[in-house]
């Protein structure tokens, strides 16, 4: 299968080395034209994966408008924030769009897959997601993912494509729960990094996964998503990895507030993108739309974009009204 892959950061990278050991020839483009050479000389990504060999039939191409021509299936692993300027080079793609971006779209509340029907309307989407910290992806640690698409055979061609021994996908209907449980989950890492700059214990992390769960289920609902995903791997299987792993940089974005950092400082410092970030604002939006009770995405959205103390944060999560756990 000739398969392009358009964006070459961590997950990008990982996954293009996934499809070449299967012996598909990738096309990757990157925004990064100098990475992007680096890439090319070396057959490594020092910058997102140091130390990973990239392997098969691979080439890369520095024009955006040209990497996918040719392409039975494009993998989108850009930035939410680029998503939709690169997607709307695929236009006339008619073939499977996997979007890997874990984010919502603050102006329109959409998920990556919503941006892909108006961007690329001809194409079949399908959203991977799931617990799939690039670097163990990359180095062959047991991972599982879910494929998901509106479409069953577009789900089933991914899963076809990405499953190894090392590398299990499931496949879902449920586009829209899978991607949200992927977006949101970010935002509460945010919140777990919080607790560990802030030298809280293991009872306080577990607090608040098992309330993210609520939260991130109520909201998924209430946008039309099926609650038994969140139970899943690309709710509570992303949440934990995210909350709990050193590798997360949503993560460690809350830890190093946590501990007091300026944000500025955290956000510049940044190699890669952490997307928590910019979803903080869209799901804030997104459950002030619905009407929906998010007392953990409310409070990191303050933090990130109202200056509020972490302090005062923690402070008004923990001391609201006691309430029944199944309302």
């Amino acid at each position: 299968m000739r398969i392009a892959v358009l964006g070459m950061g961590a997950w990008g990278t990982a996954l293009a080395r996934q499809m070449g050991e299967g012996g598909h020839t990738l096309t990757v483009w990157d925004h990064d034209a100098a990475n992007l050479r680096e890439v090319a000389k070396t057959g490594r990504n020092q910058k997102y994966l140091p130390g990973v060999v990239l392997c098969g039939d691979w080439r890369v191409e520095s024009v955006l408008d040209t990497a996918w021509r040719g392409s039975d299936l494009v993998l989108l692993a850009v930035p939410s924030k680029a998503f939709r300027a690169v997607s709307r080079v695929l236009a006339e793609h008619e073939g499977t769009v996997v979007t890997v971006t874990k984010g919502i779209e603050y102006d329109t509340g959409l998920t990556m897959s919503g941006v892909l029907l108006e961007t690329a309307p001809r194409a079949r989407a399908v959203a991977l997601s799931g617990p799939t910290l690039a670097m163990e992806v990359a180095r062959g640690v047991p991972t599982a993912a879910v494929a998901a698409s509106r479409d069953p055979e577009g789900a089933r061609q991914v899963q076809g494509l990405l499953h190894r021994p090392a590398f299990r996908v499931y496949t879902s209907r449920d586009l829209l729960g899978v991607e949200l449980g992927g977006a949101l989950k970010n935002v509460m890492a945010i919140a777990a990094g919080v607790c560990d700059g802030l030298g809280f214990g293991d009872n306080s992390k577990a607090a608040l996964v098992t309330r993210a769960v609520v939260e991130i289920c109520r909201l998924g609902v209430a946008c039309g998503a099926q609650a038994g995903t969140f139970s899943g791997l690309s709710g509570l299987g992303d949440l934990v990895v995210t909350c709990f792993s050193r590798l997360s940089r949503n993560r460690m974005l809350g830890e190093r507030l946590g501990r007091g950092e300026a944000l500025d400082q955290i956000l510049g410092q940044s190699v890669s993108v952490a997307e928590g970030y910019p979803t903080a604002r869209a799901a804030w939006r997104l459950a002030q739309r619905l009407g929906v009770a998010a007392p953990i995405i409310e409070q990191v959205h303050a933090m990130l974009y109202e200056g509020k103390n972490v302090a005062d944060a923690v402070r008004d999560v923990t001391h609201r009204d006691h309430k029944a756990e199944d309302e």
